[in-house]
């Protein structure tokens, strides 16, 4: 085993923990940034380009048709292979979190259209799923089954938020373990079933999972509601005849306390696990080969490299399969960096030489790790990982990703100061209305070049808060609501239109001094 230390890498402070590798042909895609996609790279996907052990990031290209994909971080994800080798290669995201720390229940299947020249473009479809679907949730597997020539996905473990009605301010954001259910998943019909297996009792994530024809292997993992990592190994059998499908499950010897573990394949049946935890303020140092026969599986502990004094050090450690016994290993940078939150990142070689990597792995395991702040301080690096290849490319023509390009958003951050009475900490906030999860709540004030307040510091209703985010109007805060209104100018009044008066006709009399003849008056007036 030999580690490579990457001397540069451009943009490394998007890949965080949680992130997710996608390898197409054997390209490797990188997918699950941290933040919300911005302008230079919209779809939030990227080429990882290796080079000279320089390591970039180039945008990727999504079809017209194609649906909207969140970059999502701690996803289950895994390959969605066809029948034959003719046909293309596709990958099945399930679950995850959003930039916003919601759980998305959604399940979307990405694959690639048309490759034109050396850039590859991505069509991306959500599924819509009917039956016992199962609910949002992040930190568990996802794996693909074949049996009698029909396929289905199964998917087992992971976190998701207590139940709404038992959300409180002060447990807004606290996740509990999924139920131990297994699903299955035809895409085909769009169907899901769910089964309760006895031997399956506590919830598990961050676990390992590895696929093999209709077995499924799922070792460690951690249990957050008892705060253990049991040894466990599971074998899960899913058979497909032509009526109900039958799941059934086997508790096996042999397991091994461990989360957030590392898997690359280096072979037919072999696969190399590294790294990990195993206990909440422990790295897992050691290494072991896992053999897969027909209905046996096999763990061994091997050879470690020779880890580097930062590597030994450090608290928290991440990382993602690289496919065919590589595999990309990142901890956090030091203070002495220009930007705080940038990674150091170390390519393992497990297995196989160079001239190997340039072959794409048939990988079916699934790996997931732990996330930030659900168990243990120690384990806020922990990601969702899964293979792809390190590869060099020739995509020259295609533009590196410069984060540099974009607009300072410093001004318009959540924990601002927004005014002379603003209390919001980021240390002691809780949500204040419904509608806000891990950020405050804020909006916009018009006055001058315009900023941003907290609209709880503006003492605003959550119902006046709804309204003025719907309506076009323009808002004040309460600081320079007076200003506004002593520099508005006053309203245009139109004059009243006054209707012409009618002269009025009056009726007069006349009376003679004296008796007149009629015929004398006649010939008066005529």
């Amino acid at each position: 085993m030999s580690l490579q230390m990457i001397s540069t890498i451009n943009n490394s402070s998007l890949i965080q923990p949680g992130f997710s590798l996608l390898n197409f042909d054997g390209q490797v895609f990188f997918f699950g940034q941290k933040g919300w996609p911005k302008r230079s790279c919209p779809t939030g996907v990227f080429l990882l380009d290796l080079k000279k052990n320089e390591l970039k990031l180039k945008p990727a290209f999504f079809s017209k048709d194609s649906c909207y994909l969140p970059p999502l971080r701690y996803p289950a994800v895994c390959p969605l292979r066809g029948r034959t080798e003719s046909e293309k290669c596709h990958y099945v995201i399930h679950g995850g979190k959003t930039p916003n720390n919601e759980l998305s229940d959604k399940i979307y299947v990405m694959g690639i259209v048309c490759k034109p020249g050396k850039k590859i473009t991505f069509k991306c479809t959500e599924k819509e799923l009917v039956g016992d679907v199962p609910e949002a949730r992040y930190g568990h597997t996802i794996n693909v089954v074949h049996s009698r020539g029909k396929s289905m996905s199964v998917i087992f473990g992971g976190r998701s938020y207590i139940p709404l009605g038992q959300r409180t301010t002060e447990k807004w954001n606290s996740v509990v373990d999924c139920m131990p259910h297994v699903f299955l998943v035809d895409f085909e019909f769009g169907c899901c079933t769910s089964y309760i297996l006895p031997e399956l009792q506590d919830g598990l994530s961050f676990h390992v999972s590895i696929a093999r024809n209709d077995t499924i292997y799922i070792l460690g993992g951690h249990s957050l509601e008892n705060n253990i990592r049991p040894p466990n190994l599971y074998r899960l059998k899913i058979d497909l005849p032509l009526g109900s499908p039958a799941v059934s499950c086997t508790i096996l010897p042999g397991g091994i306390s461990v989360s957030s573990p590392l898997v690359t394949q280096t072979g037919d049946k072999e696969f190399v696990m590294v790294g990990g935890y195993q206990c909440d303020n422990q790295k897992r140092m050691f290494c072991n080969t896992i053999t897969l026969e027909d209905n046996n599986i096999e763990i061994v502990e091997r050879e470690t490299p020779d880890w580097t004094p930062d590597i030994k050090h450090c608290k928290i450690w991440f990382g993602s399969d690289m496919g065919n016994g590589a595999i990309l290993l990142g901890i956090p940078g030091d203070n002495r960096q220009l930007i705080s939150d940038a990674n150091y990142f170390y390519i393992l070689r497990c297995g196989g030489t160079r001239e190997d990597d340039e072959e794409a792995a048939q990988t079916c395991s699934q790996t997931s790790t732990e996330d930030p702040g659900d168990s243990t301080p120690f384990e806020d690096s922990e990601e969702f990982c899964f293979s792809a290849e390190a590869n060099c490319f020739d995509d020259d023509d295609i533009d590196t990703y410069n984060e540099d390009d974009e607009e300072d958003e410093s001004e318009t951050g959540y924990w601002i100061t927004c005014s002379a009475n603003c209390d919001i900490d980021i240390n002691t906030w809780v949500p204040f209305y419904s509608t806000e999860l891990n950020k405050p709540a804020m909006i916009y004030c018009s006055n001058g070049d315009g900023h941003w307040v907290h609209a709880q510091c503006m003492d605003l209703s959550e119902g006046m808060l709804i309204r003025l985010s719907e309506a076009n109007v323009k808002y004040f805060c309460n600081e320079h609501v007076d200003l506004a209104r002593g520099l508005q100018t006053p309203k245009k009044v139109l004059p009243v239109k006054k209707q012409p008066m009618k002269p009025l006709r009056r009726k007069t009399s006349m009376k003679l001094a004296t008796p007149v003849k009629k015929s004398f008056l006649r010939r008066l007036f005529e």
